[in-house]
Parts: C-alpha cells; sequence; structure tokens
C-alpha cells in the first residue's frame, strides 16, 4: 500500500499538486506580508503541504478548536474558501477525464473540506487514531 501511495503521490506531484501548493504558497505570503492575516498564511502553508502530498494523509478534527477557529474559518469561507472549493471541483473534473485520473481526481475533491475551513482541523497520516472526515 504504501508503494501504491508514493507513486500515486508521485503522480499527483505533476500532474496538479505543484501548481497547487504553489498558488497555496503564494497566497499565504502574501496573507503573513499583511500581518493581521498571518493566521490565513500559516492555513495556507498547511494546505500547501497537504496538495503537494495527499495520499496517505487525512483531513480530521483538531481536539479542542472552539469559537476562535470558527469565526476565522467563516472569515476564511466568504474571502478564498468558495473560490478554492470551485477550483479543487474543476481540477477534479479535468482529472477524472481519464481512468488513471480518477484517483488524482478524488485527491482534488478530498481536499475540498480543508480549502472550505482550514481552521480547527489538522492533516494527519492515514491510520491515525482519529476520525478522519466524512463527506
Amino acid at each position: 500500500m504504501a508503494l501504491l501511495r508514493l507513486i500515486l503521490n508521485i503522480i499527483w506531484l505533476f500532474v496538479a499538486g505543484f501548481w497547487l501548493a504553489v498558488g497555496y504558497v503564494i497566497a499565504g505570503v502574501i496573507c503573513c506580508v499583511l500581518i493581521v492575516t498571518i493566521p490565513f498564511g500559516v492555513a495556507s502553508f498547511r494546505m500547501a503541504s497537504y496538495a503537494l502530498w495527499p495520499f496517505g494523509r487525512d483531513l480530521v478534527r483538531k481536539p479542542g478548536s472552539g469559537g476562535g477557529s470558527t469565526v476565522l474559518n467563516i472569515i476564511w469561507l466568504i474571502v478564498a474558501g468558495w473560490w478554492l472549493t470551485i477550483g479543487h471541483v474543476v481540477t477534479a473534473v479535468g482529472l477524472a477525464v481519464t481512468i488513471i485520473g480518477l484517483p488524482m481526481a478524488w485527491a482534488s475533491l478530498k481536499m475540498i473540506p480543508v480549502a472550505l475551513a482550514p481552521f480547527g482541523n489538522e492533516i494527519v497520516r492515514s491510520g491515525s487514531p482519529r476520525e478522519p472526515w466524512q463527506f
């Protein structure tokens, strides 16, 4: 299973992961320059890491996250979340055209929850004792 994940991650990196990660890093740098939005920049860097290597990783709810993460998620959803979601759906549709692209399309769809609500969640290795998000 580890070899399959490695192969899928390498294919993903060349097909879509690199450019998605570059976009998230650019957004993170811009958010960190604007000092008030540093938490959004940190979330963008986390999403860039996930976009580079999605297979073998899951999104889980962080225990103890409260109202602050909810407020930040609402702001994020209004400003960037919907646009990122549309981008991931469009990417998934483009990748799903071929049979080999189906797992890549699934990886793009798997990133939608973190694109919608990056605060109060964490990205962990698959098989972690915490339950992954179900959608």
